[in-house]
């Protein structure tokens, strides 16, 4: 059985989910991510979305296209406010915070605001809605993004949600005391950052790429782990699931 790009990047960025934790869930490929690793080998992950929605069952070939819309909230056992759910973000309730992003750098600092100068923008972007917050409070970060050379950069246009900012220590000297962006999954590869420096760490690849390709997709030096491994290629029940869930949407653009 043969995957799209989007598909292959959304299996892998599902197996980084573990049971018995919570997950604070963008719409997309991070929403899809998370209900396959409910349904494959996580079914006591808890989904929670920005519109105060906690613990949903999606239903295949309905999944919501924006964190506030009722069916995002089907069969959730709870349902509260916004102003909670950052509430408990910030009191270190969820482990994973899953975003996407139209730009990243090198350091894992997220552009979703403009491309171009801020003064006189080429491209305007959704912005923000909650995803500072995430980046910001969620223990853990996790990006999943298509990876392209327009979208690896070296510096962001802007900074919508922080990741490890400037490298180092800089996200705790900015007062940041959650963890930060630990890992990026792409159509590529998987990839981490060096632990002193926080700069972006080639870890593995998708089934058939090769070093070089990754780095012909990024605009900035990347740092390759010394054992740079293989990722599994999706399994057909990842996909049959994937694709009843998805219905021909976000998983296959």
């Amino acid at each position: 059985m043969s995957w799209t790009p989007q598909e292959l990047m959304t299996v892998s960025a599902s197996r980084l989910l573990r049971d018995h934790r919570a997950v604070f869930a963008g719409v997309g490929v991070p929403l899809l991510a998370s209900v396959l690793a409910k349904q494959r080998h996580a079914p006591d992950l808890t989904i929670v979305l920005e519109g105060g929605i906690i613990g949903p069952r999606m239903l295949a070939g309905k999944l919501p296209i924006s964190t506030n819309e009722m069916r995002a909230a089907r069969h959730a056992p709870m349902l509260t406010s916004i102003t909670d759910v950052f509430l408990l973000a910030q009191r270190g309730f969820l482990h994973y915070g899953f975003l996407g992003a139209a730009q990243i750098d090198m350091h894992g600092n997220i552009n979703t605001s403009v491309i171009g100068p801020v003064e006189r923008p080429r491209v305007r972007l959704p912005g923000t809605g909650g995803a500072n917050d995430i980046a910001s409070l969620c223990n853990e970060v996790l990006v999943v993004t298509p990876h392209e050379l327009r979208r690896f950069v070296e510096r962001v246009d802007f900074v919508t949600s922080p990741g490890h900012l400037g490298g180092g220590d800089a996200r705790e000297k900015a007062g940041l005391v959650s963890r930060g962006p630990s890992t990026v999954v792409t159509d590529l590869a998987l990839l981490d950052f060096e632990p002193e420096s926080r700069r972006m760490r080639l870890c593995a690849l998708q089934p058939g790429v090769t070093v070089e390709d990754v780095r012909a997709s990024t605009g900035f030096e990347l740092l390759v782990h010394p054992e740079v491994c293989e990722l599994e290629p999706p399994a057909i029940p990842d996909l049959d699931i994937l694709r009843e869930l998805d219905a021909g949407a976000a998983a296959r653009d």
